[in-house]
């Protein structure tokens, strides 16, 4: 990681950084406000908006929490839990 003050940073230094795998720290008078990360080809960006969202990562915690004090369900039972009501496949005679 390398950290570099804001004022001093522009996108095209980071660009034409070698190897831009770096991930760069930005700061403001010291104090970190930023950080410009590298994403690698293999992941999508909703993946990685995701996986960098407050909110988001407290929904998995609290799930988790609550898997591991609760336990959870076999998929089977999701299935049943959550399926539509099957309507009769007879027909009505008249």
């Amino acid at each position: 990681m390398k950290a570099v003050e804001i004022t001093e940073a522009t996108l095209t230094d980071y660009q034409r950084a070698r190897p831009r795998r770096d991930t760069w720290l930005l700061t403001h008078r010291g104090k970190p406000v930023a950080a410009v990360v590298p994403i690698s080809s293999g992941i999508s960006l909703e993946s990685f908006g995701l996986s960098h969202n407050p909110r988001f990562i407290e929904v998995v915690n609290r799930s988790w929490k609550s898997l591991l004090e609760q336990g959870g369900a076999s998929f089977e039972e999701m299935r049943r839990r959550r399926a539509p009501a099957r309507r009769s496949t007879r027909r009505r005679t008249r």
